[in-house]
């Protein structure tokens, strides 16, 4: 697995958010996209997963992707979260056993309990994060791409969530995560990126990477 952007312009509308962006990412690694609003981490996060294409550069992507960049992606708000489930599932190519699996895994790790039967449109705004990364590290992608909004959830959900991504990463996957949770990015990376405008201006060990970043005045 790997992750490759070749000297990458990329736009968000009509404004040219990432410039001549060159990175890759091999498998094993967690890589924290960190740095103020704006600097163009949900942007670089969006072309990893396709979403936004380069108008100048090249991009390369070695393994199956899941995304984690909006809580309802992928989610039919009408649908019980039951339902969602099987139908990610399906789409998946799962037979009904391995679907059966599947729920019961979500069902364990989000602890929606009788929620579960109900339309997704009646959940909390913790309730739909829980079942979207549930759903996303279940059914494991190789490359696994994610945005901040994850950090919504509580303690116990952070814990839980950072022993399931570790697990998921233990063998040769990747995780690229934005995140200005400073915490967060050095106990859970192996590398760091910091972003300024659309620009790397740093990529390096979490602790090296995020004193420079921290120590620049707002």
């Amino acid at each position: 697995m790997m992750l490759t952007l070749d000297r990458v312009h990329a736009y968000h509308g009509k404004a040219q958010v990432l410039h001549g962006v060159t990175l890759t990412v091999a498998a094993g690694e967690i890589v924290s996209l960190t740095g103020r609003n704006g600097a163009g981490k949900t942007t670089l996060l969006r072309t990893l997963a396709g979403i936004y294409e380069p108008v100048v550069g090249r991009l390369q992507v070695s393994g199956a992707i899941g995304a984690l960049l909006d809580p309802n992606l992928g989610m039919n708000p009408e649908l019980t979260g039951r339902e969602n489930i099987a139908l990610r599932g399906l789409y998946n190519g799962m037979a009904r056993p391995a679907i059966r699996r599947l729920e019961e895994d979500v069902q364990d790790f989000a602890e929606l309990a009788e929620f579960l039967d109900l339309p997704v449109r009646f959940y909390s705004s913790g309730m739909v994060i829980r079942l979207g990364f549930a759903l996303a590290t279940a059914i494991r992608p190789e490359v696994l791409l994610m945005d901040e909004w994850f950090l919504a959830g509580d303690a116990a959900f952070m814990d839980r969530a950072r022993t399931r991504l570790e697990d998921m990463v233990r063998g040769a996957d990747i995780l690229v995560l934005s995140s200005h949770n400073a915490t967060v990015v050095q106990d859970w990376s192996t590398r760091v990126m910091w972003l300024d405008q659309g620009r790397i201006v740093a990529d390096g060990a979490p602790a090296d990477v995020l004193g420079q970043y921290l120590g620049v005045p707002a």
